[in-house]
């Protein structure tokens, strides 16, 4: 099957887009020579820093885990000011109204009980969460920090539709890195931001510190913010530890937590100092061993009763998972019209539903062409990429979706959008993706761009770090 390509950067091999046309006479002009210097002195400073991630499940040859850095591209991903208007509107309707949708299964269920999702698409959710039921967040927030994953493919005209292909509702990652690629940006070619007019990006950490203030409980006029991490084996514990850092918060664990008389502490060389806002970096499943796994290490014992009883906010809340589950996804554009009674800003991908029967009979008579996602599978995993897929993985494949069609959703195979990135061979184009950060607190905000993850691949759609893919700077240009 052949698919039509959409060039972020070249309107054809002899045209450049507008908005790079800047950009792509300054490239033009740099010498291969001092571009690899460049490339090479970025890889060099990222693992300084220690910008790196933990792959699970991977060993290096003496058996040890392996700490891998994300490949950094120096070619920018460039969006212009117009097409980030209609983007960012379409995020913020989107994200109100998977926190409205939140509230509602947690509270009323008005739209389970109008017929529009089914029950047990609720219910019998993983991620459900029966002691959420009744209890009130403040502000109704449930999803302080959302990463949505958006993609861009040819529409019938050959112009570039974006959609939405994955909401991350619950520890969504990467924000460090779209800060930090900036920052290598900056350092590495100041110029290019005294000559392009690139929406900053560096308030991130305050827009977030202000976020998690907002939603502080009502006892307190000076709330106590600090980041929970699993600890320093996480994957994404850089991020943790920046994170704390950029908001000059405190980074704590498990066991720098206790619950009093129902309000929670963390231990300081000065004594307990209580605790009103939690940016928690911790499953559900491990936050309380007393309500949840009651082997978990990695969390508080109490939380829940005083999260419960109002004397703690936990961000993201329990029980946001249910939004972001895949077979959730194909209901959004329902609940945007339900709770705001808009029309979608931001499509999401035609998706087919295992649970369906006639959606099943479509997906297993065209596994070779489709996109097959475990409704509970993340990082590029427990998928089936129909097209570059051998014979025997896609009956292998048929047979785990005959046997449990309700945990599979399909979608088509969309071609996304290339960039010109550096590779061996030179510059090559490669499918992208964006993951913008938005933040929900009294109000919905976020900074202009996001991450913009790369897969280096030829010809390959999955751009997970997990899976061998590496990031670019996002550029908004202002008008």
């Amino acid at each position: 099957m052949q698919l039509q390509k959409f060039d972020e950067m070249n309107a054809s091999p002899e045209q450049v887009r507008a908005h790079y046309e800047n950009y792509a006479r300054w490239l033009a002009q740099q010498p291969p020579d001092v571009m690899q210097a460049r490339r090479e002195e970025a890889e060099v400073i990222f693992r300084r820093v220690g910008i790196t991630f933990a792959v699970y499940g991977a060993k290096d040859e003496d058996g040890s885990g392996t700490e891998r850095l994300i490949p950094f591209d120096l070619i920018p991903r460039i969006i212009p000011a117009s097409e980030w208007q209609e983007m960012q509107a379409g995020l913020v309707q989107r994200v109100t109204a998977l926190n409205r949708f939140i509230h509602d299964v947690y509270h009323g269920q008005d739209i389970i009980k109008a017929g529009i999702i089914p029950a047990d698409q609720v219910f019998q959710n993983a991620q459900f969460r029966p002691e959420m039921v009744g209890v009130d967040v403040p502000g109704g927030v449930y999803s302080h920090i959302a990463g949505v994953d958006i993609v861009r493919a040819p529409d019938a005209q050959g112009k570039g539709e974006y959609y939405v292909l994955e909401d991350n509702l619950r520890v969504p990652s990467g924000v460090s890195y779209m800060l930090e690629d900036r920052k290598m940006m900056m350092r590495l070619f100041p110029s290019l931001f005294a000559e392009n007019r690139v929406a900053p990006v560096a308030h991130y950490p305050d827009l977030l510190l202000e976020t998690l203030r907002a939603v502080s409980p009502a006892h307190t006029a000076e709330p106590t913010v600090v980041v929970l991490t699993p600890g320093m084996y996480n994957s994404a514990y850089f991020e943790h530890a920046f994170l704390a850092q950029q908001m000059g918060v405190e980074l704590v664990e498990g066991q720098d937590l206790f619950v009093k008389d129902n309000f929670v502490y963390m231990r300081t060389t000065r004594g307990p100092k209580r605790v009103d806002v939690i940016y928690r970096r911790v499953d559900d499943d491990f936050l309380d061993p007393l309500a949840f796994r009651p082997t978990s290490t990695l969390g508080c014992a109490g939380l829940l009763d005083v999260y419960r009883s109002g004397n703690v906010t936990l961000c993201n809340a329990i029980g946001t998972g249910v939004a972001d589950d895949k077979s959730i996804y194909p209901y959004v554009p329902d609940m945007i019209d339900f709770y705001l009674g808009e029309k979608p800003l931001l499509n999401n991908v035609p998706t087919y539903m295992g649970r369906k029967p006639d959606d099943l009979q479509y997906i297993l008579a065209n596994l070779q062409d489709l996109v097959v996602k475990e409704v509970h599978g993340a990082g590029g995993y427990g998928m089936l990429v129909g097209p570059a897929s051998t014979k025997a993985e896609i009956e292998d494949f048929r047979k785990a979706v005959q046997a449990n069609p309700t945990g599979y959703i399909a979608q088509p195979t969309l071609s996304l959008s290339t960039c010109p990135t550096y590779v061996q061979s030179g510059i090559a184009p490669r499918h992208i993706d964006l993951r913008p950060f938005v933040l929900s607190g009294k109000t919905v905000q976020m900074v202009p761009g996001g991450l913009t993850r790369v897969a280096l691949k030829e010809g390959s759609l999955v751009v997970n770090s997990s899976q061998g893919g590496g990031t670019k700077d996002t550029w908004v240009l202002e008008a």
